[in-house]
């Protein structure tokens, strides 16, 4: 028994005008909201608008709001919004609350630069990276939640989301501290971390270090077999220039000790009698090779 194209046809053209209707209905449901809430605000243009509460709408999708050009705060929380892809033009909003929807991706935030505070908890966020990737723009960005997303489920997430996004000051309601960002270092950028430690314990650093690789040993330093001491005239050729410095610091190490010679310090009475010059105390110094 062979399906009749005619009829899959029709029943696609079916589900595709329901869905465009549905999407329809949402939209007007979104526009409805928005301007009940402009004649609540008493605004008679789009350009007085600095802020709009659309939360509680049961809301599936928001009409553009790229006409309201200095809009600064949005909220939308408590929804069911999925995306938010309506928000491309509005470079002037620094807060947006999107929590408590139903939101699987965050794709057209980067379109916000000025934005300072963001919350996105108790959403569907699953890919950490897309999410991550699409926040990394935001230089503005200081307050973040992300708590109750699946991506929370994620081992290291909250040291991964402070690591790639620096900026943040607040994550998840609680401060991010500097002890949470050297560790960051440590576990997602070991070759930092390596020269940081490097550097503070003042020892020259092999920038190409892996840490996946095996440990290299560096071979013990070894007298050449030509080498004789006390030979000031020795001119041995060195294949490694570290082994030349180790010879010579076999030639030519010294210790010097350096001390006063109380004999040229006049002691009270003759200081006071001045059988002796004001000459300055004299300073010897023993050397041993």
């Amino acid at each position: 028994m062979t399906e009749d194209p005619n009829h899959l046809a029709r029943a696609f053209r079916r589900c595709t005008k329901s869905i465009t209707r549905a999407s329809e209905a949402a939209l007007e449901i979104s526009r409805k909201a928005v301007e009940d809430q402009l004649k609540i605000c008493g605004h008679k243009r789009d350009a007085d608008v600095f802020e709009l509460f659309l939360s509680k709408k049961e809301l599936t999708e928001v009409i553009d709001l790229s006409r309201f050009k200095k809009l600064k705060y949005l909220w939308l929380h408590h929804n069911k919004l999925h995306g938010i892809k309506f928000l491309t033009r509005n470079y002037c909003l620094t807060e947006l609350y999107l929590n408590n929807n139903a939101i699987f991706e965050i794709e057209g935030l980067h379109y916000l630069p000025s934005l300072h505070i963001l919350l996105l908890q108790h959403n569907e966020l699953t890919n950490i990276n897309a999410t991550v990737k699409e926040l990394k723009g935001m230089l503005n960005l200081k307050t973040l939640s992300l708590y109750q997303n699946p991506l929370c489920q994620y081992n290291l997430y909250r040291l991964y989301i402070i690591y790639h996004l620096p900026g943040v000051q607040l994550l998840d309601r609680n401060q991010v501290t500097e002890k949470e960002r050297r560790s960051t270092f440590t576990i997602f950028n070991h070759k930092k971390a390596h020269i940081a430690q490097s550097i503070a314990f003042r020892r020259k650093v092999d920038a190409s270090w892996d840490p996946r690789s095996p440990f290299k040993q560096k071979p013990a330093q070894k007298v050449p077999p030509d080498f004789a001491f006390a030979n000031n005239v020795d001119r041995t050729v060195f294949d490694d220039p570290e082994d030349a410095v180790f010879v010579r610091s076999l030639k030519r190490s010294a210790m010097a000790i350096t001390f006063l010679n109380w004999d040229t310090v006049p002691t009270r009475e003759e200081k006071y009698l001045q059988e002796k010059g004001a000459e300055p105390a004299q300073m010897l110094t023993v050397t041993l090779r």
